[in-house]
C-alpha cells in the first residue's frame, strides 16, 4: 500500500477529529461571547441570519437540480425548523450559559438513546426481547439516561482545588451554582430531545426530497425567523441587538460557517466513505476536547461528577453503537431493512 493510499484512509480519521473539535470550538466561543454579555437569544438569530446568506446561492444557482418545493413541503421545513433548530439552539446556547461546554458536550452523548427512545415509540425501531443486542440497547439507553441525571443532580468537588477549613465558600453561593448547573443541565436534555426528535423527523422529509443542501439552507431560513421572534419576546433590552467587534462577532462568524456549512459537508463525506457508525464513534471526543478548552479558555473547572457522568454516559452511548451496528450487519447478511436503520438517524442531526 502507498503513501497515498495510506493517507486516504487516515483521512476520515482526521476530518471527525477536525469536527468533533470544530464543534466544541462553537460552544466554548458562545460561552465566551455570553459571558461578556451577548444574549443566547440574539446569537441564534444573528447566526442563522448569516448561514442563510452563505447557503442562499445553493436555492439560486441549483434550482434545476434539485425537486420541486411544494407548500406541504415548506410546512414541514417549518415545523422541522421550529424544533431542530430554534428550539433547540436555544437551549444549547441558554444551557451552556448556565453550565458549561464541557456539560453540553457529555449531555450530546444522549442522543442515541434519545432517538432509540423515539424510533421504538413511533415503531420504527422494532424491540426483540430475545435477541442479546435488543437487550444491550435498552441497558445501554439506560446506562446514558443514568448517567445524564448523574452529571445534572452531583456536580461533586472540584478536581484539584484544595480543601481548607478556614474561610469557607458561603452556602448561598455554593447553592447559586448548583441551581445554575441543574438549570443548565435540563435546558441541554431539552436540546438532546429535540434533536433526537429532528433527527426522526429528518429522516422521513429526506425520502421525499432528497437534496440535504437545499433543504439546510430552508431550514436556516426558517430558523432566522422564527428565533427572531422568539428574541423579540424574549429579549426586551434593545442594547442586546448591537453587535460589537469582539469576540460577539467571531463567535457568530463561527457558528455559521462552521456550524451550519463545514461541519454539515465533512460530516456527509464520511458518511458516505466509511458509514454513519464510523461518525458515531467519534462523538466522545468532544468530551475532553470541551474538558480541555474550557480549563484553558474559560477558566472552567472539572468536577468529579461531570467525570463519572461522563463515563457513564459514553459506556452506554457505545453500547447502544455496537449493538446497532451488529444489527446493521444482520440486515446486510439477511435483506435490507423496511425503514433506515438507527444508526442512520442519528447521525443525520448534524446536517444543521
Amino acid at each position: 500500500m502507498g503513501v497515498k493510499s495510506v493517507l486516504l484512509n487516515l483521512l476520515p480519521f482526521a476530518a471527525m477529529v477536525m469536527v468533533e473539535c470544530l464543534d466544541v470550538g462553537l460552544t466554548t466561543l458562545s460561552k465566551a461571547a455570553m459571558s461578556k454579555g451577548m444574549s443566547q437569544f440574539v446569537f441564534v438569530v444573528y447566526s442563522n441570519a448569516l448561514a442563510t446568506l452563505i447557503l442562499l446561492p445553493s436555492l439560486i444557482f441549483y434550482r434545476t437540480k434539485r425537486p420541486p418545493v411544494t407548500f406541504s413541503l415548506l410546512c414541514k421545513f417549518f415545523l422541522l425548523s421550529l424544533v431542530g433548530i430554534t428550539l433547540m439552539q436555544n437551549c444549547v446556547f441558554t444551557g451552556v450559559s448556565y453550565s458549561s461546554p464541557t456539560l453540553a458536550s457529555a449531555m450530546g452523548q444522549l442522543i442515541p438513546a434519545f432517538t432509540f427512545l423515539l424510533a421504538v415509540i413511533f415503531r420504527m425501531e422494532k424491540l426483540h426481547w430475545r435477541s442479546s443486542r435488543s437487550r444491550i440497547k435498552i441497558m445501554g439507553t439506560l446506562v446514558s439516561v443514568s448517567g445524564a441525571l448523574t452529571i445534572t443532580l452531583y456536580k461533586g468537588p472540584a478536581i484539584g482545588a484544595i480543601t481548607t477549613q478556614s474561610n469557607p465558600e458561603p452556602i448561598p453561593s455554593i447553592m447559586s451554582t448548583t441551581n445554575s448547573w441543574i438549570i443548565g443541565g435540563l435546558f441541554l436534555v431539552t436540546a438532546d430531545l429535540c434533536i433526537s426528535i429532528f433527527t426522526t423527523l429528518q429522516a422521513a422529509i429526506l425520502k421525499e426530497y432528497p437534496s440535504e443542501m437545499a433543504m439546510v439552507s430552508f431550514l436556516c431560513l426558517f430558523g432566522t425567523i422564527q428565533s427572531s421572534i422568539v428574541s423579540l419576546i424574549a429579549e426586551r433590552n434593545p442594547n442586546a441587538w448591537k453587535l460589537r467587534p469582539d469576540i460577539e462577532l467571531i463567535s457568530i462568524i463561527y457558528s455559521a460557517v462552521v456550524g451550519s456549512v463545514v461541519t454539515f459537508g465533512v460530516t456527509a463525506w464520511c458518511i458516505h466513505k466509511k458509514g454513519p457508525v464510523f461518525v458515531a464513534i467519534f462523538k466522545p471526543v468532544g468530551i475532553a476536547t470541551a474538558a480541555f478548552l474550557g480549563v484553558i479558555f474559560l477558566g472552567d473547572t472539572l468536577h468529579v461528577g461531570s467525570i463519572v457522568g461522563a463515563i457513564i454516559i459514553v459506556a452506554g452511548f457505545y453500547g447502544v453503537i455496537w449493538a446497532q451496528s451488529k444489527e446493521d450487519e444482520h440486515s446486510k447478511v439477511n435483506g435490507p431493512r423496511n425503514l433506515q436503520s438507527l444508526s442512520q438517524r442519528l447521525l443525520s442531526w448534524r446536517a444543521v
